[in-house]
């Protein structure tokens, strides 16, 4: 059975970011293969990880809406791009959603997609998804408990507000979510008691703060994969330690 992690927050949090460090927390912590599912429609997860993506599922949806190969049936070419759109790494592989869908009806595409993520979810022991504020793909798992949802803010009250409502929306689905943590991200020292009591005020289960970190922001600018940050990172540091009082990962 598999212990699935999703992460949710607006654009701009650092929550990519955060769902690559916890990958490689897991990688470290040798709970691996870990399976890292980029289900934000900006997708970006592959840069923070440093792999390159060739193939989608949201572009397996369109071809098979558009139609298949002579004597190939729907089911099997889901399933044939299904693993052509895993992205296979060190410790972890990685999947991309894609784009919301277009115009026409997707149902069938959807269904068979959501039998076969299913199927290639229980192979791992951990899963981690990187989701936007809407969290529309987290709910097609829909054979698939969310062990853990991590809510990601940045120090604004418009960011904590944004976080409290990305927790009713998943108090609305239909999925049985275990435990909702919130973590705030690029903090300065001076903002912790405001955040404490705003996270209260939004009945937020704040479970730590990853300080403002310029180390981030270099990496970003210059191309280079965040996941692979110094260990010793403030940012990291600080991140790692959430996990820990999370996960408990020896």
């Amino acid at each position: 059975m598999s212990y699935s992690i999703g992460l949710a927050g607006k654009g701009g949090t650092g929550k990519t970011t955060l769902a690559g460090w916890l990958v490689r927390y897991l990688v470290e912590g040798r709970k691996g293969p870990v399976l890292a599912v980029d289900a934000d429609s900006n997708a970006n997860l592959n840069e923070v990880l440093g792999v390159a993506v060739e193939e989608t599922l949201g572009g397996a949806r369109e071809e098979m809406k558009k139609g298949v190969a002579t004597g190939m049936t729907k089911d099997v070419f889901m399933e044939m791009k299904l693993e052509q759109s895993v992205v296979e790494a060190d410790g972890f592989d990685l999947i991309v959603m894609g784009r919301p869908e277009g115009s026409g009806c997707y149902c069938a595409a959807n269904t068979l997609l959501t039998q076969y993520l299913d199927r290639l979810v229980n192979n791992y022991p951990y899963v981690v998804i990187d989701n936007e504020a809407g969290m529309e793909h987290i709910s097609r798992l829909t054979t698939n408990n969310i062990d853990l949802l991590l809510i990601v803010s940045d120090a604004s009250r418009r960011g904590v507000l944004s976080a409290g409502r990305i927790q009713e929306l998943a108090d609305d689905l239909t999925l049985n979510i275990d435990r909702k943590a919130f973590v705030v991200n690029m903090a300065r020292e001076d903002q912790t008691e405001a955040l404490q009591e705003l996270a209260r005020e939004y009945g937020l289960d704040l479970v730590g703060l990853i300080p403002d970190d310029d180390s981030v922001t270099q990496a970003d600018l210059q191309g280079q994969p965040t996941m692979g940050l110094d260990r010793e990172s403030r940012s990291v540091k600080a991140a790692f330690d959430i996990f820990d009082r999370l996960l408990n990962v020896a």
